[in-house]
């Protein structure tokens, strides 16, 4: 199997980020403690062109837009270092939150990438979006995360923003499955 994973050079001194445990959804076995842990997995398609179409979609933040989110991004695909911000609602309600894409992964069984939370995000972790081909044959999207809150509307939200988290996930991996089959 090829690897070509990229990792954002010296993460930890990045400006903005508010998190020390950068590049931690590389290894989700070992999430940092102190925080809400999301790890949600879910079968896409099947087979090599399936493969391609989700890794893609992910990596150009198409799926994102398809979700209903809004995507400004300073990269047509995610590369370590690159600025975006995802927002979701409507006019004044429009939430926007800052990330910088943290690592990459462009190989023969997995595509996929992490951001991390920027200054300004409501929340403080990381969350990776990996689409992986397994020996079977099945494309698997998996969603790893750690969060935390970061402003006082997110502490007060309690345990209602993980539970919107995995909604949000799960939407995701609903989305990259109606795009495969496009």
């Amino acid at each position: 199997m090829t690897r070509l994973t990229h990792v954002l050079s010296r993460p930890a001194r990045r400006p903005g980020l508010t998190y020390r445990e950068v590049g931690a959804t590389r290894t989700p076995e070992a999430l940092p403690a102190g925080y809400h842990h999301l790890r949600h997995s879910t079968v896409v398609g099947h087979g090599r062109d399936a493969f391609q179409a989700a890794g893609a979609a992910v990596t150009t933040w198409r799926m994102h837009r398809a979700s209903g989110a809004r995507v400004r991004a300073d990269a047509e695909r995610a590369w370590p270092g690159a600025h975006l911000e995802v927002s979701l609602g409507a006019g004044p309600l429009r939430l926007g939150v800052p990330c910088a894409v943290i690592w990459t992964a462009y190989e023969t069984e997995r595509i996929g990438f992490a951001y991390g939370t920027l200054t300004g995000h409501p929340e403080c972790g990381e969350e990776s979006f990996v689409v992986e081909l397994e020996p079977d044959c099945a494309v698997r999207f998996t969603i790893t995360a750690f969060s935390r809150p970061a402003t006082w509307y997110t502490r007060l939200a309690g345990p209602l923003v993980p539970r919107l988290q995995h909604a949000f996930a799960r939407h995701l991996g609903r989305t990259l499955a109606r795009l495969v089959r496009t």
